[in-house]
């Protein structure tokens, strides 16, 4: 090679692009990073003495709605719930009267039973205890970016437990990374109020003053009866399996029949969250179970922990059954979607002629709390 070729061969190089081979398993720059699905405790603390109904109440009427709120998250989050209770004469008086009602689960419906099950009785309210516990005992997420959130809800002073200061549980809680939310029963100005407005602020999150007997304007919608009828026909395509698979499907058809019971639109709100990605039964269901675990062999379960639809089916043939129960519930969850797009638009329409009087709501409260904290950690709620 001669001096002028060396020459051009070197400039040639030199004004090429650079190209590196990705390696195999290696992510490729060209391409976006998959965002990864955040995990997010939330633990609800209610008060239960003589003068709390409206709160239970309101915790079952718009259970549902909170759900749905976070559902929007993308990607869905790795949400996990938790219920404790306090103020109840009933309970021991040696732990404070506080008691662990729902440890922390995926299992949205057994935190519908448990609600359903409240009934107000008592008490000496110990807020702080309540907080403490909870933030002691419970498994929380261990990951850093976890969002972890105690919603505690009563209407006595907050600062009352001769054991359990307000700095003390707060101090707890942040040492845990665990945000406390204080959601104080009456006006704002009251002189209880106080203190749930400085646990909150000692604990880094938010206070709110709610009417404990007021929620937000239920609008029925004409959307409302057909929803509720499409969540009994989704009821139909879970296909129970395991030595608890039919208390479960059982379970399930019960908080159905609840959240119906209540109004039509906590109907269809609860028909709303079984179609999206938060609810998640792939502990007893054949159908979560495949989607998350596509390699799962049907034919190996014992024919003790099958359903009966199944018992009376061949290996092969309850494989394909579960993939038609999978498709019809597809079928449904694409129609509920398409319901609730109307729905949505309707019930916009009707709060801007009818707008929601002044006075917080239980669900507003935890709504907006859990919009700006997740936003904190970089967790978008969309606001449609």
């Amino acid at each position: 090679m001669n001096t002028l070729t060396r020459l051009f061969a070197a400039a040639l190089i030199v004004s090429l692009p650079a190209f590196t081979a990705v390696p195999s398993g290696a992510q490729d720059p060209a391409k976006p990073i998959a965002k990864k699905a955040r995990d997010v405790d939330v633990v609800i603390c209610l008060d239960i003495s003589g003068s709390m109904n409206g709160l239970i109440d309101s915790a079952k009427n718009k259970l549902w709605d909170i759900v749905n709120e976070l559902a929007k998250i993308k990607p869905t989050p790795n949400m996990r719930v938790a219920l404790y209770t306090y103020g109840c004469d009933a309970y021991d008086p040696k732990v404070g009267w506080v008691k662990k009602d729902l440890d922390l689960t995926t299992d949205l419906d057994m935190l519908y039973q448990k609600l359903f099950a409240l009934k107000t009785n008592g008490g000496t309210e110990y807020a702080t205890r309540v907080c403490r516990d909870a933030v002691r005992d419970l498994k929380w997420s261990q990951d850093k970016d976890a969002l972890k959130i105690v919603f505690v809800c009563g209407n006595e002073p907050a600062a009352q437990d001769p054991l359990v200061k307000l700095k003390e549980a707060a101090d707890f809680a942040i040492s845990k990374g665990v945000i406390i939310n204080t959601i104080y029963c009456g006006g704002s100005d009251d002189g209880d109020a106080r203190d749930w407005r400085e646990f909150a602020s000692l604990s880094g999150g938010r206070f709110a003053a709610i009417d404990q007997n007021r929620s937000q304007i239920a609008i029925v919608a004409p959307q409302d009866k057909q929803l509720a009828e499409l969540g009994n026909k989704l009821n139909e395509t879970y296909v129970c399996y395991g030595v608890k698979g039919r208390e479960k499907s059982f379970n399930q058809k019960a908080q159905t029949f609840n959240a119906n019971q209540q109004s039509p639109s906590v109907g269809a709100t609860r028909t709303l969250s079984q179609a999206g990605g938060l609810y998640r039964n792939e502990d007893w269901d054949l159908v979560d179970r495949l989607k998350i675990d596509p390699k799962f062999d049907i034919t190996k379960i014992p024919d003790a922990e099958l359903s009966d639809e199944l018992k009376k089916l061949r290996p092969a043939e309850r494989v394909t059954y579960v993939k038609n129960m999978a498709d019809k519930r597809a079928t449904l969850q694409k129609e509920i979607v398409e319901l609730q797009a109307k729905r949505q638009t309707f019930i916009a329409e009707e709060m801007k002629r009818n707008p929601n009087p002044a006075g917080r709501a239980f669900d507003a409260a935890i709504q907006d709390a859990l919009r700006i904290q997740a936003g904190a950690k970089g967790i978008v709620i969309p606001k449609e």
